[in-house]
């Protein structure tokens, strides 16, 4: 009897699931793999996409404060940032801006992703973290913080206006996802440390996320936002 390969596959075009795949390879005195080589690719993504995970942290808080700065500072080549306002950012490290404009300088990639502080989804997210106001303050705030990296060659910023699940924090091969809780403020909710790594699949789909509001963002509310000085 002649082993036949998955592109024997039935007229549905389903692969056989593992627990019909166990049986007619022990049958037929040979590896699952051989007749059914997607089993085995599946198996490593999830093995490379399971590795990708480092850690995970409860809240926000629990991040060790040396991390974020070590990511920061050892990043060379990209920083990722998709946020609402992350003014935690530059409260827990001041020389941010600073740093964020030398990297770039360097050649580090930096693109800032903030919410804009006249939309919707900022006004609906206040309202749902029942602070009101007070994130669209917070943006504003951020962006006094922020000013001495705006408009330095090799750094983005843009506003985006769409509802976040997560917040981003892109350091080259590493990223802290900040999961987003309905009422809940970000820093109270769980983080994931992500590591790049080939054939994973996490790190790339939070990335592809990023990218995807990234597109729709726009920088021309920027300079009108700073103009304002911070607040109304």
């Amino acid at each position: 009897m002649t082993p036949r390969r998955s592109s024997d596959r039935s007229s549905s075009g389903a692969f056989p699931t593992a627990p019909t795949a166990g049986q007619p390879h022990r049958w037929l005195g040979t590896d699952e793999a051989y007749l059914w080589p997607e089993l085995a690719d599946e198996r490593r993504t999830q093995a490379a996409s399971t590795a990708e995970l480092v850690t995970l942290y409860p809240n926000r808080g629990a991040v060790p404060g040396a991390l974020w700065r070590s990511l920061l500072e050892a990043a060379s080549d990209r920083i990722d940032v998709l946020v609402f306002a992350g003014l935690f950012l530059p409260d827990g490290y001041p020389e941010i801006a600073k740093l964020l404009a030398a990297k770039a300088e360097q050649g580090t990639k930096i693109r800032l992703t903030l919410g804009d502080p006249d939309s919707e989804a900022v006004r609906r997210r206040g309202e749902e973290e029942r602070i009101g106001d007070g994130l669209a303050a917070r943006v504003r705030l951020g962006l006094l913080y922020l000013r001495d990296a705006i408009g330095a060659p090799g750094v983005e910023l843009r506003f985006h206006a769409t509802t976040l699940y997560n917040s981003l924090y892109r350091f080259d091969n590493d990223m802290l996802v900040n999961a987003h809780v309905y009422g809940a403020p970000a820093a109270h909710s769980p983080v994931l440390h992500l590591r790049r790594l080939p054939g994973g699949r996490l790190f790339d789909h939070y990335q592809a996320s990023f990218e995807r509001v990234w597109e729709q963002a726009s920088s021309d509310n920027v300079s009108v936002v700073l103009a304002q000085g911070g607040g109304r």
